[in-house]
């Protein structure tokens, strides 16, 4: 426990302030505020490139030592189903779109004008750092009472860039404005996978999180919370359905957040969730040994209590290499169909069970039969979480191209 507890506090100093900000998604000094930046999570669209957060893999390994089963050459995890509240802190200010800034008869954002562009990281202003919209609102404030300009430091595609950026007093408002909407997290409700009493280590998801306005995946550090459900929408063929919930006693963290990547998100958990289904933990099957035919998913349809429900595996493709898109089931479960029409939005990482070890994760619904959807193996999952594949080799998944 001591040596958990020194590995979380470097951790912690490490991710900076970025960890515990939880700031609004749009600038009040920059852009007007807009009902239509909704808080939320894009889809992971397919063969969406893997986004790494910026911990190598050496570090990684340090971190998340690969846990080894006494009993035999299977990793043993306690699966999740538990609805979690999600935060997650992007490493910049995300640029999310334009805002006109009215001056005079002239319309215009100063931000484009300069070339800033949608999808763009801002990481420094004027050479400082800036971890959240209100420290970049407070800068373009003070920059044009005086009537200067600032520098901005930015990334694109993974290229460092810079840009000089006049703020415009905007007639509508009295405020100062660069017409940048920018966002600086994400927040949402998903669903845990897994813990490995092992390590510590959980993961959730099984996709990456996307910004909602631009679908580019977030780079950055979060915490993850207990949730409820308190209402469901009903899934249907050309609408997808999508789970409702709150975040209880947010002030409790019940993870961290290390990673966001095509696979789901990862980190430290100090302790086992509540809630679990099941009271020991499991033993995480092989991809080739998941195969079509009965299993169940774990998750929840009201308040945090985990459930099982039937589904059928139609297809366990054969992967040589890592995709998140290696299962396909069906919900069979007469209740959960009742309630939900099938796979819905928030059951993401939903733990699929077959002959008592952990196969996979539900991910994806089918938009035009709800009744269906995808899953990740969840291999691929633990691959994620520790990266030494000689380790995983030896003790029992074959080494990951």
């Amino acid at each position: 426990m001591k040596q958990w507890l020194v590995k979380a506090a470097i951790l912690l100093w490490s991710c900076s302030v970025a960890m515990v900000l939880d700031g609004p998604l749009v600038s009040r000094a920059q852009a007007m505020s807009s009902g239509a930046a909704a808080e939320g999570f894009a889809k992971a669209a397919p063969g969406m490139a893997q986004t790494v957060a910026a911990l190598d893999a050496g570090l990684w390994s340090w971190l998340f030592p690969t846990p080894r089963s006494a009993r035999d050459s299977h990793v043993e995890v306690l699966p999740g189903g538990q609805s979690i509240g999600i935060k997650l802190h992007a490493s910049g200010i995300l640029v999310v779109g334009y805002h006109l800034v009215h001056e005079g008869k002239q319309a215009f954002s100063p931000g484009e004008r300069a070339n800033i562009h949608v999808g763009d990281v801002i990481d420094t202003v004027e050479g400082q750092h800036v971890t959240s919209v209100e420290q970049v609102s407070r800068l373009i404030a003070a920059a044009g009472a005086k009537g200067r300009s600032l520098t901005f430091g930015f990334r694109r595609k993974g290229s460092g860039l810079t840009t000089s950026v006049a703020p415009q007093l905007d007639d509508d408002t009295g405020l100062y404005r660069i017409g940048l909407y920018i966002r600086d997290s994400a927040s949402g409700v998903g669903t845990l996978t897994f813990y490995v009493p092992a390590n510590h280590g959980f993961g959730a998801l099984g996709h990456v999180i996307a910004d909602v306005d631009t679908g580019e995946p977030i780079e950055g550090r979060g915490q993850i919370v207990h949730a409820a459900v308190t209402s469901i929408d009903r899934g249907e063929s050309g609408q997808p359905g999508e789970i409702r919930g709150l975040f209880v006693n947010e002030r409790r963290v019940l993870g961290t957040i290390i990673r966001n990547s095509e696979f789901g998100v990862f980190g430290f958990m100090q302790n086992p969730p509540d809630h679990s289904y099941f009271a020991h933990p499991i033993q995480v099957a092989r991809s080739d040994e998941v195969h079509a035919g009965p299993a169940k998913i774990l998750t929840v349809v009201s308040g945090q209590r985990v459930e099982a429900f039937d589904v059928l595996i139609l297809k366990a493709a054969r992967q040589d290499s890592a995709d998140i898109k290696g299962l396909i089931i069906r919900v069979t479960d007469r209740r959960l169909l009742s309630k939900t029409g099938g796979i819905v939005q928030g059951m993401s990482g939903s733990p699929i069970i077959q002959e008592g070890r952990l196969a996979g994760a539900v991910t994806h619904v089918f938009v035009s039969d709800p009744t269906q959807g995808y899953g990740v193996y969840a291999e691929w999952m633990l691959r994620n979480l520790g990266l030494n594949n000689r380790q995983l080799g030896t003790i029992g998944f074959p080494s990951a191209s």
